[in-house]
Order: structure tokens, then C-alpha cells, then sequence
């Protein structure tokens, strides 16, 4: 089954793909890897703001995580024409715009994490870091980056 496939039977439709918000790009491809920017998360086109363990809950965390995890997809995508041309998700880093008394960064994360494997199977179970920080761009509750073994550069 393809991925497009996939994404359609559990009823996930891909975002536009987020325009760079500085000096960089979404994604690079380089010796079988796809790099992946860190992506930050909007749903229904708002940007989702705020602090984890301030004014964020840890549902609407998990919810901004999977929504990075979705646009991650789109840029991908967008990269490299087919999602079916992953090989493996390697590796999730989550920021989580975070109280210094907020610790469940890794619970957040797993919006991200459980969507790859959603949409991958087994080769969408990755390695990752969850780290919370004092502030991201724009002021986003979360922010996911991405590494993808790809077939054919």
C-alpha cells in the first residue's frame, strides 16, 4: 500500500508545506538522508502558541506535536515528490516550549512519534530526543526536526 494510500485511510490530510520562517530550508537531501528543519506546529492554519505547564495542556502539547509531525510529512513530501521513497524515519528531536517545572517533554513528543508510526509501520519507530526549552520561534508551543533514510538521492 502506498503511503498516499496510508495517509488516506486514516483520514490525514497533509498541510500546505510551511514557507521558511528564516535563512534556511524545509529540507536537504545528502548521502541517503533527508534533513528535515524543525517544523513548528499549526493547526487549522493558527499557529499553536504558548508555554507547557503555563497556558498549554499536555493534551494540546501532544496535539501541536502531531501537527509538527504532519507538516514534517508535507515537507517531505514536497522534497522529494513521494513519501513512498522513505526508507526509515531515523530520528525525531521535539523542543517543547516549557515551565522549568514541566517534565513530561517526552509525552508531548509522542504526538509526533506515534503519527510515524501510524503512517510508516515499523520503519516509522525512530530514535529521538525530547528536550523542553525556555522559548521557540514565533512563540510555538512545540518544534520537531527530522531525520529520513530515503531510497535514491
Amino acid at each position: 500500500m502506498s503511503i498516499d494510500s496510508k495517509l488516506a485511510e486514516l483520514g490525514i490530510v497533509l498541510p500546505e508545506p510551511a514557507a521558511p520562517v528564516a535563512a534556511y530550508v524545509p529540507v536537504v537531501v545528502h548521502g541517503g538522508l533527508a534533513h528535515v528543519s524543525g517544523q513548528l506546529p499549526f493547526i487549522d492554519g493558527q499557529l499553536v502558541t504558548g508555554r507547557l505547564g503555563e497556558d498549554v495542556s499536555l493534551e494540546q502539547g501532544t496535539a501541536a506535536a502531531r501537527a509538527c509531525g504532519l507538516m514534517i510529512l508535507a515537507q517531505v513530501k514536497a522534497a522529494l515528490g513521494s513519501l513512498d521513497r522513505v526508507e526509515r524515519v531515523v530520528k525525531l528531536g521535539a523542543f517543547v516550549n516549557s515551565t522549568g517545572a514541566f517534565t513530561d517533554q517526552p509525552k508531548v513528543a509522542n504526538g509526533a512519534s506515534e503519527l510515524m508510526a501510524e503512517v510508516f509501520g515499523d520503519i516509522g519507530r525512530h530514535a529521538r530526543s525530547a528536550v523542553g526549552v525556555p522559548v521557540l520561534p514565533l512563540g510555538a508551543a512545540v518544534e520537531v526536526d527530522a531525520v529520513l533514510a530515503i531510497r535514491g538521492d
